[in-house]
């Protein structure tokens, strides 16, 4: 049986179709936000919300819920606004308000896994939590049903709010003088920020979920310079290798989260030679 027969077979289990729907709609999410964030220089908000995520998961754990991702999520955007809020107070800066908060709540979810939970592979929760394992191919259709609700929320509030959302990215001052109410879309942006990192757990694990983030947008700016060029192929360059890391991995057996951020990183190498040939040739 060769590679594409392979492909078309595995194609044809329901839990092969669900991870890819779910992790392409993760995946045009996270490149949205990612633009805004790297702009921004605060891309590491990601690492930030998904060590967060991994405290919630460990509660969860804990106590022994069936559907732990209302909960994960309620605390996600709950902390998402006060990283927000932290990262304003002079006192603070927002490297550090990042670092206190997901520090502290990667430490404090690894110590209740291991105190409270009963599971006897406490190593292998742990590391399929951080890593994202095999968990996106274990969906079930209501999981699968949330996240796609979930993300065409995300999508839609950044499509509706685009104009909005550019102009507290570019220049905040700018965009307060002339009325915008910057702090309410600085909310809207940790708030969808929270909610994509939640459904990214599944996808890449909590260590990568910056990975998810940062690594399109980088790539699009190597070619591109206008921030709705930029947009639309980051996201265009994430669904892709998004969608290439999944049908890799299931045929390879490999790592889905590992084969993906690393899908990404080969496309960030094409995408930089790319615009060095691009600039080389306009001196």
């Amino acid at each position: 049986m060769n590679v594409f027969e392979k492909l078309i077979t595995y194609l044809e289990f329901p839990f092969v179709r669900y991870a890819l729907i779910v992790g392409v709609l993760i995946a045009l999410c996270a490149s949205l936000l990612g633009v805004t964030l790297v702009l921004k220089r605060f891309s590491f908000i990601g690492d930030g919300l998904s060590h967060v995520a991994f405290g919630a998961m460990s509660i969860a754990a804990v106590l022994k819920l069936t559907n732990n991702m209302p909960l994960v999520l309620c605390i996600t955007v709950v902390c998402a606004i006060l990283l927000l809020k932290t990262g304003q107070n002079t006192k603070i800066k927002g490297d550090a308000a990042v670092a206190m908060i997901s520090v502290g709540a990667l430490a404090i979810g690894y110590l209740l896994m291991n105190i409270f939970s009963a599971s006897p592979n406490i190593t292998g929760d742990v590391c399929s939590t951080l890593f994202g394992s095999t968990s996106i191919l274990s969906l079930s259709k209501t999981e699968v049903w949330l996240s796609i609700g979930l993300s065409a929320v995300v999508v839609g509030l950044f499509i509706v709010f685009y104009n909005k959302i550019f102009a507290v990215t570019f220049d905040e001052n700018f965009a307060k003088a002339t009325g915008i109410k910057a702090n309410i879309y600085n909310l809207l942006i940790a708030t969808i920020t929270a909610v994509t990192i939640v459904l990214a757990m599944n996808l890449v694990g909590s260590l990568l979920i910056s990975a998810l983030i940062i690594f399109p947008t980088l790539s699009a700016m190597r070619v591109f310079k206008s921030f709705r060029a930029v947009t639309v192929c980051s996201a265009c360059i994430s669904v892709v290798c998004t969608t290439l890391g999944i049908l890799i991995s299931i045929i390879a057996g490999t790592p889905v989260g590992s084969t993906i951020v690393t899908v990404d990183i080969l496309c960030f190498g094409i995408f930089f030679a790319t615009g060095a040939v691009c600039r080389a040739g306009h001196r």
